[in-house]
């Protein structure tokens, strides 16, 4: 039923804006991409599965969701599918915002992780705060809109940025020793800069220039996964472009067959996609993007 409305709702719009460019076909199966993805991985079993499957690729590109980890709401699934079909990329909702007074709140969902887990939560969050001006703290009775924590086996996921009317927001961490899957420390804070509002590197407006997309080498039904945002929904913030971010996917991303689906275009010092460390230019990034003292200097 809610395919049919949508369906209809794009249609209908038509008449009073851009004349609808992608046939129904092209519509109905991004559609039918879409509501793969808001449905993201149902259990472990197809998590391992996918972990298996594809070793090269980073376990947060395996969850199942938009672009392996973006976790959307309706309104990002309805405004994807307007924006597809009048022939622009399909973006997630530029109606998020910053956290008020540069402040993350966030709880523990009960039961969820043990002390070494929770901890290395903390230190992602520490490890924000010692190179920003952004803070953690954690949920009071008081606080309806907050990050929900949980370490459900099925990967590594977060909403993008703050929603007032999200109420809880969803991070997800799927339980392991420290230091793997979900637990290495930058995949942490690559799941916590989501929440705190940015998307990947590699679908940026300008990324063209330094990346080739193989799309030869894409897992069918997953190419929406490398759709690009226009400028006026991702600001670089005056930042080149980093190879090496920890919001960067690895060469293998959403592969069907081994071989490289993002080929870096210029030379650059270190791997693309890493998850062992946090670079300079993402602290920056955070830093700009909160307007924190001196990031513009």
């Amino acid at each position: 039923m809610l395919r049919l409305i949508i369906l209809s709702a794009v249609f209908s719009l038509a008449v009073a804006s851009p004349a609808v460019t992608r046939s129904r076909e092209e519509i109905e199966a991004f559609k039918q991409f879409l509501e793969d993805v808001r449905r993201g991985n149902e259990n472990e079993a197809e998590f391992e599965a996918k972990r298996a499957a594809f070793p090269l690729a980073n376990v947060e590109e395996l969850s199942g969701l938009y672009q392996g980890d973006i976790v959307l709401d309706k309104e990002d699934y309805e405004r994807m599918v307007e924006d597809y079909a009048h022939g622009r990329n399909a973006y997630t909702s530029p109606t998020i915002s910053r956290w008020p007074d540069d402040t993350v709140i966030f709880q523990f969902g009960e039961g969820e992780f043990d002390d070494a887990q929770k901890e290395a939560i903390w230190e992602g969050a520490r490890d924000i705060e010692a190179h920003t001006c952004v803070k953690f703290r954690y949920r009071t009775e008081f606080d309806n809109v907050f990050v929900n924590l949980t370490g459900r086996p099925t990967g590594c996921s977060a909403h993008i940025g703050y929603r007032p009317d999200r109420g809880a927001h969803t991070m997800n961490l799927a339980r392991n020793d420290i230091g793997v899957g979900c637990f290495r420390h930058a995949t942490i804070v690559h799941e916590f800069m989501h929440i705190l509002g940015f998307r990947h590197m590699h679908s940026t407006h300008d990324r063209d220039h330094y990346v080739k997309i193989h799309e030869e080498n894409i897992r069918p039904g997953t190419e929406n996964n490398f759709n690009k945002h226009d400028e006026t929904r991702v600001d670089n913030l005056g930042i080149e472009y980093d190879y090496v971010s920890c919001l960067h996917y690895s060469p293998f991303a959403f592969s069907v067959n081994g071989e490289p689906t993002i080929e870096p275009l210029q030379e650059h010092e270190g791997q693309m996609g890493q998850r062992v460390y946090v670079t300079d230019k993402d602290w920056l990034r955070i830093n700009r993007h909160y307007n924190c003292p001196g990031a513009w200097d």
